[in-house]
């Protein structure tokens, strides 16, 4: 069933939702990116929960028209209103009053929010079926998705696209460095404001399939989890881009393929498992690496601290020091230092005396920095430089490799 899923051979709406779900998930992925380099991450939940009052505002519009009130461009085009009003709320707030932006964020999401969910009360004493999958919106419903629907999706999908194409040098910057970017001309203002304007147009796209709670999360996990693969901006967005894609597309197909379960929750889920796998096992940032080079170091300082010991000939009771220093023949098993351990030993001491020059030196300031105890002389000083110590210091001159 999940084979067939991923092959998009279960029907026409499940490859409809699918294709949608693919979309979004790369226009979330990029998009988001900008918001969380811009360390403004909790905005896209002010957005996404701003727009409830518009779809309820332009259900009731629709209806009082003479429509059934369920017609999806109306519906996002009242919730992109809606998110706007809710998007220069919280600016304004920001910049006019000393509300801190987690304050104005959490004002501006609750109002919205609370004046939605008593829009929806109303709406549920209308005529009987007529709010019938409005509440959809809330979580995501791709049951009765249509080819209009995923056109809409697919549609403003490419338009944020297509705009993160074209200013995603200035939006990049103002993300960094916002104080440079205003100095170089760009305005920051108004890219600000072309940022949420992305998230918005992709937090009205993804209502219908994932929702405007859960929205939320494909801003911000894909990001999230491409910042563990690389340190640069542009991989970045082009990680963000495919892991959200990914998720979209694995979470509708696993939704596809078991009964009762809704696409939107189980792509959030999808996203945050590359999160967590990220998390784990990401060469430069994840826990598995933090864990080896923290084991590495602490490796290294026994095995430092070991030398030190033979040298001034200490006993060394520590059993991780005794055994590293097994390991790489530096002491016998009796705990006698062996010949290449002695050298090892002698030349631990003879750096570290080295070192107490480098750093009563004022004119070595910048070389004494690097100091940590376990840094090679050799890789900081000349070696000249090490040979005028060495006279300073007296006999003897050279140790034994």
């Amino acid at each position: 069933m999940l084979r067939d899923a991923l092959l998009l051979q279960l029907g026409y709406n499940a490859t409809l939702v699918a294709v949608g779900a693919t979309l979004l998930g790369i226009s979330a992925g990029a998009t988001g990116t900008f918001l969380f380099l811009r360390k403004r991450a909790l905005v896209s939940d002010a957005i996404s929960h701003a727009t409830l009052p518009g779809i309820c505002l332009a259900f009731l519009l629709m209806v009082a028209l003479g429509g059934d009130g369920r017609n999806l461009p109306g519906l996002l085009a009242g919730s992109a209103l809606s998110a706007w009003v809710g998007l220069l709320c919280l600016n304004w707030l920001t910049r006019n009053t000393r509300l801190a932006e987690d304050a104005a964020i959490g004002a501006v999401l609750s109002v919205f929010f609370g004046f939605g969910i008593v829009l929806l009360t109303v709406i549920q004493t209308l005529g009987a079926g007529r709010q019938a999958g409005l509440e959809g919106f809330l979580l995501g419903s791709t049951a009765g998705m249509l080819w209009n629907d995923a056109l809409v999706i697919a549609l403003g999908g490419a338009g944020a696209l297509a705009l993160i194409l074209l200013i995603r040098r200035p939006m990049t910057l103002v993300a960094f460095d916002p104080e440079y970017a205003a100095a170089r001309g760009v305005p920051v203002h108004r890219i600000d404001l072309a940022m949420m304007g992305l998230v918005m147009a992709v937090t009205v796209v993804g209502l219908k399939i994932v929702g405007l709670i859960l929205i939320v999360a494909l801003l911000i996990i894909p990001p999230v989890t491409a910042r563990f693969w690389t340190e640069r901006s542009d991989r970045v967005v082009l990680l963000s881009g495919l892991t959200g894609g990914l998720a979209g597309y694995l979470g509708a197909a696993i939704s596809a393929s078991a009964p009762n379960l809704p696409t939107g929750p189980i792509i959030v889920l999808v996203s945050f498992a590359f999160f967590a796998l990220s998390l784990l096992v990401a060469p430069g940032r994840g826990v598995l690496a933090a864990f080896l080079r923290h084991t590495q170091f602490q490796r290294r300082v026994h095995l430092r601290q070991g030398l030190l010991a033979l040298a001034q000939g200490q006993r060394i009771y520590e059993p991780l020091t005794l055994r590293l220093l097994r390991q790489a023949e530096l002491v016998r098993a009796d705990g006698v230092a062996t010949d290449i351990g002695r050298a090892r030993a002698a030349k631990a001491l003879r750096d570290e005396k080295r070192w107490e020059i480098v750093r009563a030196d004022q004119t070595q300031e910048a070389a004494a920095a690097l100091y940590d105890g376990l840094r090679d002389i050799e890789t900081v000083l000349t070696h000249d430089q090490i040979a005028e110590i060495d006279r300073r210091i007296g006999s003897p001159q050279e140790v034994p490799a």
